[in-house]
């Protein structure tokens, strides 16, 4: 926060995660989603009780990173982080390495935090978004997304063979399923 005419009160300043900073003219000032000239116009009203003409410019420096987080039927799921814009849904899942044989592609779900921390959950679908049928379908990730990709169903049931069936038999004992098709017997 630069002061033309009081450089003496000039300050650098981070926005907090509940998205508001403090000066030392002004307290909890909300700076989250607003432009740098919003945030100017808000403090030269809040420094105006203390100084007769406050001129106030407004610098970004940086940029905190934003964190996304991918799991389910994606090659690496975890938590990816990028510094500016934040990521579509398709850069995400590139990110986490693409999308499994087993991924349900067109009921993929965005769980986001509202501004009263309850989720919030959002149907997307892959192959719209990249297919061209609807390229709106690569929607933008807000920060602290969960990316979903669920399983299909014939992956469920792999899953639950692997888990409930193969691991109990022992290929040493010749365990097998043979058949035999009698064409003259109804």
């Amino acid at each position: 926060i630069r002061m033309l005419l009081n450089p003496e009160l000039e300050e650098e300043v981070i926005v907090r995660p509940d998205g508001m900073i403090s000066t030392a003219l002004g307290q909890n000032i909300p700076a989250l989603d607003i432009t740098p000239a919003k945030l100017e116009s808000d403090l030269e009203y809040i420094y105006s009780d203390d100084l007769s003409d406050p001129r106030i410019s407004v610098i970004v420096r940086s940029f905190a990173p934003t964190r996304i987080f991918v799991l389910g039927e994606v090659e690496e799921p975890g938590e990816y982080i990028s510094v500016g814009k934040g990521l579509s849904l398709l850069q995400a899942i590139s990110r986490a390495g693409g999308l499994k044989n087993s991924a349900m592609k067109d009921q993929i779900i965005i769980v986001r935090k509202d501004k009263d921390d309850n989720s919030v959950t959002y149907a997307a679908d892959y192959n719209a978004a990249t297919s061209g049928m609807d390229p709106m379908a690569d929607v933008r990730l807000a920060p602290y997304d969960v990316v979903f990709v669920p399983r299909t169903a014939v992956a469920k049931v792999y899953a639950q063979y692997e888990q409930y069936v193969k691991q109990f038999i022992n290929p040493s004992l010749g365990f097998g399923v043979s058949y035999n098709i009698n064409p003259d017997n109804n």
